[in-house]
Order: C-alpha cells, then structure tokens, then sequence
C-alpha cells in the first residue's frame, strides 16, 4: 500500500504566501475545507476497511478450523460405517458357515 504524503493536520496548518497576482487567499482555503473534509472520510473508510479485513480474517481461520473439524469427524464416521459393514458381512458369512457345518451333522 502507498503512503499517503498529506496528513489532514498538514492540510488544514498549510499556509500560503501571498504574491502581487496571487491566488485568493479565501478561495483557497475554502477549497482546502473540502479536501479536508474528503480526506477524512477517506481516513476514515481505510480505517473501517481495515478493520472489516481482520474481522473476515478472523472469520477465515474459524471457518477454516471448522471445516477441518468436519472432515475430521466425516472420516471417523467413514471409518465407522466401513468397520460396521465389514463386521456385518463377517458374522453373515459366519452364521452361513455355522448352518452348512451343522447341517450336515
């Protein structure tokens, strides 16, 4: 980010030096008024700006805790469900194995 060359305090202490076919010194001074009051509300929008990005960051990083958080359980309960269907087919293929073996006896 540039830096800003003027601070309002600058513009509003700025004094002029009055020559023979000079400027009007109160035309001046009222449009500096303006730039003041622009560059205020300029300041002022960074600032909110800024502090709107920290907030977002912030927001970022739970959101990104979060989901990671997510995942996390998505996989135990992937593991859990694999894990139960493996235990499902196992006692299955037992229990067929138990009715040929004592079927035949």
């Amino acid at each position: 980010m540039e830096k800003v060359n003027l601070t309002v305090n600058e513009i509003l202490d700025k004094q002029f030096n009055i020559d023979f076919k000079g400027y009007s010194a109160s035309e001046v001074d009222s449009f500096l008024d303006v730039v003041l009051e622009d560059y205020q509300i300029y300041e002022e929008n960074i600032e909110a700006l800024n502090k709107e990005i920290e907030e977002l960051k912030k927001a970022l990083e739970e959101a990104k805790t979060h989901n990671m958080e997510l995942e996390s359980k998505q996989r135990v309960i992937d593991l859990s469900n694999t894990t139960s269907y493996s235990s499902v087919d196992l006692l299955k293929r037992v229990s067929r194995l138990e009715e040929e073996v004592y079927k035949n006896k």
